[in-house]
């Protein structure tokens, strides 16, 4: 299973970014997709998750501004960030559970600065 995460990059705080992730492999059906965070010298965190059903759960840090949400049929898991502020500032991961296995994708860097 591979994991290929796109969209990063610099923006303004109050901007948006998305980003995406695919995957590729042999995906289960019964999986559970998220994205987590780390910021220099701090533990990674779970941002968002989405399971292959569509539940989802969100870090109290990005409730009402971050939205999940996955395409099945493309293995694609998104990550909408609205209202960035400058401490979302961090290494994006994507990452898929699936089968007991937990897999990572590359990160992808994530600024919010003026």
């Amino acid at each position: 299973v591979q994991l290929q995460a796109s969209g990063g990059g610099l923006v303004q705080p109050g901007g948006s970014l998305r980003l995406s992730c695919a995957a590729s492999g042999y995906i289960f059906s019964l999986n559970f997709m998220g994205w987590y965070r780390q910021a220099p010298g701090q533990q990674r965190e779970l941002v968002a998750g989405i399971t292959s059903g569509g539940s989802t759960n969100y870090a109290d840090s990005v409730k009402g501004r971050f939205t999940i949400s996955r395409d099945n049929a493309k293995n694609t898991v998104y990550l909408q960030m609205n209202s960035l502020k400058p401490e979302d500032t961090a290494v994006y991961y994507c990452n898929i559970f699936q089968l007991r296995r937990d897999y990572w994708g590359q990160g992808t860097q994530v600024t919010v600065s003026s």
